[in-house]
């Protein structure tokens, strides 16, 4: 009877333990993701202080508003740089972009490249897409492609424009087109004004996941010992 007894404390205690070491186990990897997911915000929150500090400077003719950077509230990891009206704007139904638009390329381009294209945060960028939008008249089988020919145009201008070949390079990297539909406005009474508004792209910017960044780290040990580049 006491070695049964024995042997079942033994096990009681087993169990304990392999509960007391799950719990560490659950706790230590909440806390490696928490720390992650902060260094994450902490890389996009350093990109949107200089962003904001090179971009500022840029002021519509039309509006007095200046190209913002904001974080995207859609996804922690990400930012959205606003350019205002009177930029990049597109006429009715056109992805061509206006004289003003390339004039404003020519100076914005190479500040949004060299910025995130620097030592300091190249390693850190997981993707830059141009996003194309059209105002809510027609349907999104022809917004869409329209919103995409927008993206693609001004990727396209973006790549043109910047000469330094490793900032271009680089850039090209990362930058995508995108062409999204009505849905932001749709229901929504709008004027000519806010039609104008709405036909225009913007710049998302999001920096490397957890997920990302280990893989980046893997392929670059594993082409230190090939020789190869991640």
């Amino acid at each position: 009877m006491a070695a049964h007894n024995e042997g079942t404390g033994l096990a009681s205690s087993l169990t304990d333990l392999m509960t007391s070491l799950a719990v560490i186990f659950i706790l230590l990897l909440v806390a490696m993701l928490n720390n992650a997911r902060a260094k994450g915000q902490n890389i996009r929150n350093e990109i949107l202080i200089e962003l904001q500090k090179e971009l500022h400077s840029f002021l519509s003719p039309n509006t007095n508003e200046r190209v913002d950077v904001e974080l995207d509230k859609n996804d922690p990891l990400s930012l959205l740089v606003i350019v205002p009206r009177g930029f990049l704007n597109f006429a009715t139904d056109d992805y061509r972009i206006f004289a003003n638009g390339r004039m404003f390329l020519e100076q914005f381009a190479p500040k949004l490249a060299s910025t995130l294209c620097s030592d300091r945060f190249r390693q850190n960028i997981s993707s830059i897409v141009v996003e194309g939008h059209a105002d809510p008249r027609g349907s999104d089988e022809h917004n869409i492609p329209l919103s995409q020919n927008r993206a693609t145009a001004v990727v396209i201008e973006a790549l043109r424009i910047l000469s330094d070949p490793g900032e271009k390079s680089c850039f090209a990297t990362f930058l995508s087109a995108s062409g999204r539909g009505k849905a932001e406005s749709e229901g929504q009474e709008l004027s000519e004004e806010d039609m104008a508004r709405i036909r225009r792209v913007q710049f998302k910017i999001r920096v490397r996941s957890l997920e990302e960044r280990e893989l980046r780290e893997t392929l670059i040990q594993h082409s230190s010992v090939t020789g190869s580049h991640p």
